[in-house]
């Protein structure tokens, strides 16, 4: 039986999805090479309530010099990260000449808005490949794993940051006491940690069986965050909510003492505990409604395809992989899938094999259906390709339940 990451007490797992790929691993059709499958399994530890995965990939086989996900692709994610490093920057207002860290930087898409405003940075990834691109951008990074001894290094090299910022990173880190272990000897005294992830409330309430993935080791509650910061000499002094990748909270910590806590963070503490966030009951019924999903969702795309209609994908996501595999579908149901990612593109999908294909090839071989796997950057993608559905195009979705879009006439006369 795995042990709990945080408190080390035996977890169970609520869903298991069986042998599933590694989400961002695209295959190249021209080297086919043996996939790394392992066991997709999330359980929650009922000692500490702190919802995660119970087998674990190696960081290596995850995070690499071909790494395929690069954070600036998207427009929409654009737009967000610029009003994010602004929200930093006014807590950061009092402070002269701030040093910002960022761990997991990705491209560099948060960083260019602290290098445009002049202030002194340093992001920190491990993919060589988008560590090269945000290098290219002038940044300044380096490439490694974040932990407790990376982060004495740089408050060595670099002094103590006054802000240590990071997006969809802290819930990929298996070893989460060394991040905040090194999150506590690298944070000034009046600094300030802010990070973003997936909220497990809001994979609860939309039924986002696809954010589950071997990326994504933990879905943090308040709560869960609250209990981990504590652990070591941190406090969870603020809670915003944010209208990304389905549902996300922003966290906002300081040393112990530094700072009141603001009454969000206890108004979110009661709502949990309201909601059943700590106890098994609420992963039980998410677990039945992710299978009605995974079945409903096979059989709609099925019956399509046996009547002779085409059906294509959109968005490449390393959710799509676990929906696409969970719901046993493959180029047989799923002609290909559009995605903006050129790194994908002419690569075979995890697991599943499906060919990849960029937005052009889409609109010059539209299908009759076309399932939004990008489900997160719905609008972008619908006004860009508005012209599917003036064509008779028509968008199937799973989140939170599944429903096939109407005909472009019922649409223009609702």
């Amino acid at each position: 039986m795995p042990s709990c990451l945080v408190c080390e007490r035996p977890i169970e797992p609520f869903l298991s999805f069986g042998q599933m790929p590694l989400a961002d691993a695209f295959v190249d059709p021209a080297r086919p090479a043996d996939e790394f499958f392992f066991d997709l399994a999330i359980g929650l530890c009922e000692g500490c309530g702190t919802v995660q995965l119970c087998e674990r990939v190696p960081d290596a086989y995850m995070f690499h010099d071909a790494y395929a996900y690069y954070s600036s692709t998207s427009v929409g994610m654009r737009r967000h990260f610029t009003a994010y490093a602004a929200d930093v920057r006014r807590r950061l207002h009092a402070v002269r000449a701030p040093f910002v860290v960022e761990i997991g930087c990705n491209d560099g898409i948060l960083l260019e808005s602290f290098a445009a405003a002049g202030i002194r940075h340093l992001g920190i990834d491990p993919a060589g490949n988008v560590v090269a691109e945000a290098v290219r951008k002038g940044l300044h990074v380096q490439q490694a794993f974040f932990s407790a001894r990376m982060a004495a290094n740089v408050a060595s090299a670099h002094g103590r940051a006054d802000a240590i910022v990071a997006a969809n990173v802290i819930c990929h880190v298996a070893d989460i006491h060394s991040v905040f272990d090194g999150v506590q000897r690298l944070l000034g005294p009046a600094g300030i940690f802010v990070f973003e992830d997936p909220y497990i409330g809001a994979i609860l309430d939309s039924t986002a069986v696809d954010q589950i993935y071997d990326e994504h080791v933990f879905y943090f509650s308040v709560s869960a965050v609250r209990r981990i910061a504590e652990m070591h000499g941190l406090e969870l002094v603020d809670v915003a909510p944010q209208a990304v990748h389905g549902g996300e909270l922003r966290y906002y910590l300081r040393h112990r003492g530094a700072q009141t806590p603001s009454a969000a963070v206890a108004d979110w503490i009661e709502r949990e505990q309201a909601t059943g966030l700590a106890g098994p009951r609420a992963y039980r019924q998410f677990a039945d409604r992710a299978g009605r999903i995974r079945d409903e969702l096979r059989a709609t795309i099925v019956r399509r395809v046996a009547s002779g209609q085409r059906i294509a994908g959109y968005g490449a996501t390393a959710k799509s992989s676990t929906i696409i595999n969970y719901a046993g579908l493959g180029p047989g149901e799923i002609e290909f899938i559009a995605d903006v990612t050129p790194t994908k593109q002419g690569k075979l999908t995890p697991g599943a094999h499906i060919p990849v294909r960029p937005p052009e090839h889409f609109r010059s071989h539209y299908p009759d259906y076309a399932v939004l796997f990008a489900w997160n950057h719905e609008r972008e993608i619908r006004e860009k390709e508005a012209a599917f559905e003036t064509q008779g195009g028509r968008w199937i979705t799973y989140v939170p339940a599944v429903t096939v879009g109407p005909p472009a006439c019922s649409a223009s006369q609702a």
